[in-house]
Order: structure tokens, then sequence, then C-alpha cells
């Protein structure tokens, strides 16, 4: 099983939490913005869903947990500064809670 690089789990261990990026695996485009800490990040690698933490709930969500929209994780990489996480996945149904494919529909003129 894979493990936690040791620059990302330093960050986790301190109690620090980093950003997911979920970006659909075929077509690339960028699906959505989480956070993860060390617990979320370990249930993704061993589930192969993706973990998240929720700071507006102060606890662990899988996603499509209550939605059926999961994302299937099929890669996982982390940034050259070890602060952020990318998640390749597949995603079922809508990754935003919007209902909409993508949470980055929203265009800034």
């Amino acid at each position: 099983m894979p493990k936690i690089p040791e620059d990302i789990a330093a960050r986790l261990d301190s109690g620090e939490l980093i950003a997911a990026i979920a970006q659909d695996a075929i077509s690339k485009e960028v699906l959505m913005m989480a956070w993860m800490n060390s617990q979320a990040l370990q249930l993704t690698i061993e589930s192969k869903k993706a973990t998240y933490w929720s700071r507006s709930r102060n606890s662990l969500w899988i996603k499509g947990e209550t939605s059926g929209h999961f994302q299937d994780v099929k890669k996982i990489s982390y940034d050259c500064d070890g602060d952020a996480i990318l998640l390749e996945v597949i995603q079922t149904g809508a990754a935003c809670h919007t209902g909409e494919r993508s949470c980055f529909h929203n265009e800034i003129a």
C-alpha cells in the first residue's frame, strides 16, 4: 500500500489541512477543491474513494456518501511544496453540491 510522503505526513501530523484538488482522470477538467487531514488522505489511499475533511462540520466525509456522486480515485499526486494533493478521479454524477459537473462553473468577467 502506498505510504504518505514524509513532507506531507509532517504537515498533517502537525494538524495542518492540505488542499485536495479533484480532477477528471480522462478529460482533466478540474472538478472541485476540498480539504484533507491525515485520516482523510489515509482513507482515500486505502479505499480509493475520495474522502475529505469538512471544516464546517468538523468531520470526515466520503464524496458521494449521501448524493451517490462518488469519486473513484485513480491516481494521487502532490505538488512540489507538499502542500496540495491532486486526485485524478472517475466522477459519478455531479462533483458540485449545486448539481453542476464542476464547482468551477462561475466565471469572473
